[in-house]
């Protein structure tokens, strides 16, 4: 297995994410600014049948993610992560199986770059079939994407998803499901 394949579609249009002043999120901002938000979300480790995941370069950071966001008003986790796929990186999730949940605030507690604070509760899934080919669908979410070796991701990786990397290759030995 090579360490990496990136592909990138900085000039790529695709389907835009909504309007982040209307998400349930935006919404709740224009009421308590940076305020700390409580936030339910959802990532996904999607692994190509070779045994690569799936990265991208966030937007907001400018380092490597897995997919992945908040939910709205209405959605569950699932429905969360479907569409953070979608939008994200163009892809109908055809298998999502739960490996983990991470809550612990020395992780999931954190400012993004335009001073927001979030703590986040996320469900962490894996995929390994999906419809369509993956691709940057929203350039405000990401910048490029790139197949990598789970064990070996790039040293510029958000710290929330090394250590849920960590913990999915736990999942997979055998683990069971992973509280972190």
């Amino acid at each position: 297995i090579t360490n990496y394949t990136v592909y990138s579609n900085a000039s790529a249009g695709g389907a835009a994410m909504a309007d982040f002043w209307a998400s349930y999120l935006g919404r709740l901002r224009t009421k308590i600014g940076d305020d700390l938000v409580l936030m339910p979300g959802a990532r996904a480790v999607m692994e190509r049948a070779d045994g690569l995941i799936l990265l991208e370069r966030r937007a907001d950071f400018g380092i490597w993610g897995l997919p992945g966001g908040n939910a709205e008003a209405g959605q569950s986790l699932e429905e969360t992560m479907a569409r953070e796929l979608m939008e994200e990186i163009g892809i109908e999730a055809l298998n999502l199986v739960p490996f983990g949940f991470s809550s612990d605030p020395a992780r999931e507690a954190f400012s993004y770059p335009n001073g927001h604070k979030m703590h986040a509760f996320c469900l962490n899934f894996h995929l390994t079939e999906w419809r369509g080919a993956p691709h940057v669908a929203d350039l405000e979410e990401s910048t490029e994407i790139g197949w990598f070796d789970p064990a070996d991701p790039p040293d510029d990786l958000m710290p929330q998803h090394k250590v849920a990397l960590a913990r999915f290759r736990a999942f997979q030995a055998g683990g069971g499901f992973q509280l972190f």
